[in-house]
C-alpha cells in the first residue's frame, strides 16, 4: 500500500509540475519554469525509496514531504507568496525543521534496535534530531545562495539576515521534536 501512494504521490506531482514547467516555458517566463523543472526532480526524489528493502519513512512524513514542496516550490515560488506574504518563508522554514526532526526520530527507530535504544542516552537522541534539522537549514541556505549566484538572484532577498532568521526558524522548528524524543524517548 505505502509503495502505491509513493508512486501515486510522485507521479501527480510530476505531471503537475511538468506542465507548469511547460506552461511557463511557453510563456518565456524564465523563473518559473525553472523553478518547475527543479520541483521535478525533487518530486521524484522519494521514488528512491522503493528501492529500499524496508522503508523507514510513514505515509504522514512522505505526505508531508510533497506538502512542503507545494507550498515551497508552488504556493512560494511560483504564485510568489514568498513575495507578498513576509512570514511564509519563516513558516516554511520553521515546518521544515520539524519534519526534518521528525525524519530524524524516524532514522533513530530504523538505524538503533530496539535492545540497544535503553543504552543511548536522550541528550545523544536531542542531538541528533536537533543537529540533523540544523544541518538541513544549512543546506537549503547553502541552495538559496547559489541558486541566487546564478539563476533568481531573489531567493535571499534579505541577504544575511534573512539568511540568519531562516537558519533561527529551521533549527527552533528542530527543538520540538527534538525535545519531544527526549521527554518520550521510551516510546521513540
Amino acid at each position: 500500500m505505502k509503495r502505491k501512494i509513493i508512486i501515486f504521490l510522485c507521479v501527480g506531482f510530476i505531471i503537475f509540475m511538468a506542465a507548469l514547467c511547460i506552461y511557463y516555458l511557453v510563456k518565456g517566463d524564465s523563473s518559473r519554469w525553472q523553478v518547475a523543472l527543479g520541483g521535478i526532480f525533487a518530486g521524484a526524489l522519494p521514488l528512491l525509496l522503493l528501492r529500499l528493502k524496508n522503508n523507514p519513512f510513514n505515509i504522514p512524513i512522505i505526505v508531508s514531504y510533497y506538502l512542503f514542496l507545494f507550498c515551497s516550490l508552488y504556493l512560494g515560488s511560483i504564485e510568489s507568496f514568498y513575495l507578498h506574504l513576509k512570514w511564509w518563508d519563516s513558516t516554511l522554514h520553521f515546518l521544515k525543521g520539524i519534519f526534518i526532526g521528525c525524519v530524524g526520530i524516524t532514522l533513530y527507530k530504523r538505524w538503533i534496535p530496539n535492545y540497544a535504544r535503553n543504552e543511548v542516552s536522550h541528550w545523544l537522541l536531542f542531538l541528533f534530531v536537533l543537529s540533523l534539522a540544523a544541518l538541513a537549514s544549512i543546506i537549503w541556505e547553502i541552495y538559496e545562495f547559489v541558486g541566487d549566484l546564478t539563476i533568481s538572484h531573489t531567493m535571499q532577498r534579505g541577504g544575511n539576515k534573512d539568511t540568519m532568521y531562516d537558519l533561527i526558524c529551521g533549527v527552533a522548528g528542530g527543538l520540538l521534536p527534538a525535545i519531544y524524543s527526549v521527554i518520550k524517548k521510551q516510546r521513540v
